[in-house]
């Protein structure tokens, strides 16, 4: 375990226990590095480096894109920051640029929080943890948050880590996303419907190759296991090597993003895998949109197995 100082991504808190070694930073309290055995398997970035592609942060109060920044909640009408210009949309919340805070550490474990403060756009106030593990089971992170204002809340929350199996391209990935359906987007990336995918080209219900195959998809009408745990995994064609990223009942929808839109060396080199607790544009549509009452405390966890 250790801390450090780094000029753009903050203070570094590194993690391990098992073989397994994760770095958590100040700015965004992003996961910058997972690594097992000495492979780094999460395509993150360097100390000095600002996250690209929203690489390892949290998204919250909302994931993904509300449509021009507008959005009705509880007869009050809201306008938020456009802080995707070029689609008019605000994207990824309020928290991934912000510093967090210690709150708790150990050598396998650290407790990161911040304090959103109600501003324009969103006049409510919340504390948010989030405690991050690592063991002979992989990665973890417990997040949870709670309303510290007087009137109800809107929120919806994600992560945004890219995955890679060492040697192996984004096409030639094997990957099964357990869904029946997918959102139908529009060129802002925003909700317009929604279709079965079943013998369609985004049908990986059953483990099949990406191929070229370009992803920044929401998929829905996902399967949970008797535990209440959906799981979506990466695979190596060749070798018994997997990524699994799994996710309580809170999360009903997974985003799989194949980076084509990323410049540079980053094109297409790793995949996102966001689970999300609702779609894009939540907050206008309603749907699964979670509403914390005062005072109210919400949980949820979500995590990544690794066969190397």
């Amino acid at each position: 375990m250790s801390a450090e100082s780094a000029a753009r991504s903050g203070i570094q808190w590194s993690i391990e226990a098992d073989g397994h070694r994760a770095v958590l930073v100040e700015v965004g309290g992003t996961l910058r590095s997972y690594s097992v055995d000495g492979a780094e398997i999460l395509d993150g970035f360097g100390t000095d480096e600002i996250s690209p592609g929203s690489a390892g942060q949290i998204l919250a109060p909302w994931p993904n894109r509300i449509r021009d920044g507008q959005y009705e909640f509880e007869g009050q009408a809201y306008q938020l920051a456009l802080t995707e210009p070029a689609k008019r949309t605000a994207i990824h919340g309020l928290v991934n640029w912000a510093r967090w805070r210690l709150a708790e550490q150990t050598p396998a474990s650290v407790t990161l929080e911040f304090e959103l403060p109600a501003q324009v756009g969103y006049p409510w106030s919340l504390l948010l943890r989030a405690r991050w593990s690592v063991s002979a089971d992989g990665l973890r992170c417990d997040q949870e948050v709670v309303n510290t204002s007087a009137a109800n809340a809107p929120w919806g929350y994600s992560v945004h880590p890219y995955f890679r199996l060492p040697g192996v391209s984004v096409d030639d990935t094997v990957l099964h996303v357990p869904a029946k359906s997918r959102i139908q987007a529009d060129a802002r990336l925003l909700p317009i419907g929604a279709t079965k995918i079943a013998g369609t080209e985004f049908d990986f219900s059953e483990p099949r190759r990406i191929g070229d195959l370009v992803l920044d998809t929401t998929f829905g009408d996902i399967d949970f296991d008797a535990d209440g745990i959906t799981t979506l995994t990466l695979a190596d064609p060749a070798a018994d090597r997997r990524i699994l990223v799994w996710a309580d009942e809170k999360f009903k929808y997974w985003q799989v993003f194949s980076a084509d839109t990323l410049h540079g060396e980053r094109f297409r080199r790793s995949i996102a895998i966001e689970p999300m607790t609702c779609p894009p544009d939540a907050y206008r549509t309603g749907r699964d949109l979670t509403v914390l009452s005062p005072g109210e405390t919400w949980a949820t966890s979500w995590g990544v197995r690794v066969t190397l």
